[in-house]
């Protein structure tokens, strides 16, 4: 299982970014997936999700309408749409499946 996450950087407050995951070495659309973050200094949490059985999206509260999951079973890709970003979404930004995690990729917004 491969997992390669994109699309991170710095942005302003207020201002939005899309992350992108793709995914190989497995059968993309049987497995939930989704996405988790770490800010510095605090434990990894939970972002947004598709569960494997109905494909229910599932958002923490923080970032419920500010964030947007989606998925491109065609392309082994899973998304996350960011708008409103605010300092405290600064964090690196991890996708994950079955266990497996990718590399993760930094997500900076700038007061």
């Amino acid at each position: 299982v491969q997992l390669q996450a994109s699309g991170g950087g710095l942005v302003q407050t207020g201002g939005s970014l899309r992350l992108s995951c793709a995914a190989s070495g497995f059968t993309f659309d049987d497995y939930a997936i989704g996405w988790f973050r770490q800010a510095p200094g605090k434990e990894r949490e939970i972002v947004a999700c598709f569960s494997d059985s109905d494909r229910t999206q599932y958002y923490a509260d923080s970032v419920k309408g500010r964030f947007h999951i989606s998925r491109d079973n065609a392309k082994n890709t899973v998304y996350l749409r960011m708008n409103n970003l605010q300092p405290e979404d600064t964090a690196i930004y991890y996708c994950t499946t079955g266990g497996h995690w990718g590399p993760g990729t930094l997500v900076t917004v700038s007061s």
